[in-house]
């Protein structure tokens, strides 16, 4: 008799908040921060929101991916050094 051993995923490493961590490799950047248990607010009431289809649907995972805001987080696969925020309140307007 044998028994299956799962094998660990590769993974790399991101910043979520400034802070370093390591998710799967393959995963979207909007895994990154449910891993970190972190989400967004939303730009009128300040309302705590969080990735939910995980499809591009519901613009629930909305993040300033790279310095860049209103990404869609789901639709964005992690790379390497990727530097991930959640998006708080309204984008400002201008140049990030």
């Amino acid at each position: 008799m044998f028994a299956l051993r799962p094998e660990r995923p590769a993974t790399i490493e991101v910043a979520v908040e400034g802070q370093p961590l390591r998710v799967p490799e393959g995963a979207s950047a909007a895994v990154a921060l449910l891993l970190a248990g972190i989400g967004r607010t939303t730009a009128l009431s300040g309302a705590p929101r969080a990735p939910y289809c995980l499809m591009g649907v519901c613009f629930e995972c909305l993040a300033e991916i790279d310095g860049v805001a209103n990404q869609q987080a789901c639709m964005v696969p992690a790379r390497p050094g990727m530097r991930i925020r959640a998006q708080r309140g309204a984008r400002r307007a201008g140049p990030a």
